[in-house]
């Protein structure tokens, strides 16, 4: 409960910025559901207090235009968590209600700024009074239960272990910190036989850091699924989407490619990413390259400007992308694992398969924490050049 709370208050603050200029000098409706909530609070009705506060938070949702809040909202049943928690905080239910006339009157006069962040601290305060009731089992067992299904509907984002891209073989893991989490990858099919390559780390972790996760890959997905020939002006959508729809603290490093496996060629951006590491394999050594980043990470500015760069990859290349959770995996000592072990590891790599790729990095990184917590979610996407898509 107090997680998803966590989602409500950054949700409601994106949506009292986005709402204040439809609802400047007309809040007439929030006053009425305001009222309303006065009425119910002075006559003892628990029940229409709730039915009035939710119909105060979701005309904002609404008014703010963003479909996709509105639907998190609405999928994380905040209508059924809010008339469940009225009875909970009735002790502090005066101050609860009475908190609502500040965002009625910043948003009628189109203070969004001062909108937004009263939501926040109002979805936040109203969480803290949760807290102080919340000492039951059922309780736990009940957030629990929320966590289960969250980390399902995450497994849904990513792509299936069946996927394939032609010519290409390729090994994927993905283990979040908190058991859900923000790292990030996605293989899109895209028109002329090229195949889209993403990988991401969403700042933070935990259920916020998945919620931003998938509005990221939701918005990549809306701009790269549609034809276009330009890699930086896609990006560079991307990022303004992202920019616009979250937090102000938000951001996101993304390494995203196109690959047409007729070519061979590889045209990509790097947005504040780990940059993706090229094996080549020699007569007697592996050569490295690396996809390094070439712009700050993704919602960090709004006319933040991308570049791409073209790289012809070869037969037997192995492209090896990688989150943070890998390189500032820690031992006792506070010690990081590190890039320059990594490097080591893969130049003795080129002539293996992916999944032992894969199973050799988790198995040096586990041996080197030893048996320490896993500190940030860990994200690996092992790809081998095959024969078959001549050039």
């Amino acid at each position: 409960m107090h997680e998803a709370y966590e989602i409500r208050a950054g949700i409601e603050e994106i949506a009292g910025r986005t709402a204040a200029e439809v609802l400047k000098g007309n809040t007439g409706e929030l006053q009425k559901e305001l009222e309303a909530m006065r009425v119910a609070l002075s006559t003892g009705d628990l029940d229409g207090c709730a039915e009035h506060d939710v119909n105060f938070h979701k005309a904002i949702l609404q008014s703010s235009g963003n479909r996709n809040l509105l639907r998190v909202w609405e999928g994380l049943v905040f209508d059924v968590r809010i008339r469940i928690s009225i009875s909970k905080v009735s002790k502090d239910l005066p101050e609860v209600v009475e908190s609502h006339q500040p965002i009625v009157d910043a948003l009628r006069n189109g203070r969004a700024r001062e909108a937004s962040l009263l939501l926040r601290n109002h979805v936040e305060t109203f969480a803290e009074y949760l807290k102080k009731s919340d000492s039951d089992s059922g309780v736990h067992r009940a957030s629990r239960k929320d966590m289960e299904g969250a980390k399902d509907v995450q497994q849904a984002f990513f792509p299936p272990q069946s996927f394939s891209i032609p010519c290409l073989s390729c090994e994927t893991f993905y283990q979040p910190a908190r058991g859900i989490g923000g790292d990030y990858y996605d293989f899109l099919s895209l028109s002329g036989g090229r195949w889209g390559i993403a990988i991401g780390d969403v700042s933070g972790k935990g259920i916020g850091a998945a919620l931003l996760m998938a509005s990221l890959q939701a918005s990549l997905r809306a701009q790269a699924l549609h034809p276009h020939s330009d890699l930086t002006a896609l990006i560079g959508d991307v990022n303004r989407l992202v920019y616009e729809s979250s937090p102000t603290a938000f951001f996101a490093s993304l390494f995203y490619a196109e690959y047409e496996p007729a070519t061979r060629m590889l045209q990509y951006v790097n947005a504040g990413h780990n940059p993706p590491i090229i094996l080549r394999p020699q007569m007697e050594s592996c050569e490295l390259f690396h996809l390094r980043a070439q712009a700050v990470p993704i919602g960090m500015f709004v006319d933040t400007q991308f570049s791409a760069t073209k790289f012809q990859l070869a037969k037997d290349d192995i492209l090896v992308a990688y989150t943070d959770g890998i390189t500032e995996a820690a031992n006792a000592s506070g010690e990081l694992w590190g890039l320059e072990r990594l490097e080591r590891l893969l130049r003795f790599c080129s002539r293996i398969a992916p999944n032992q790729i894969v199973e050799r990095i988790l198995a040096e990184v586990s041996e080197f924490a030893n048996g320490g917590p896993q500190r940030d979610d860990v994200t690996l996407v092992v790809m081998k050049v095959q024969e078959g898509c001549e050039i």
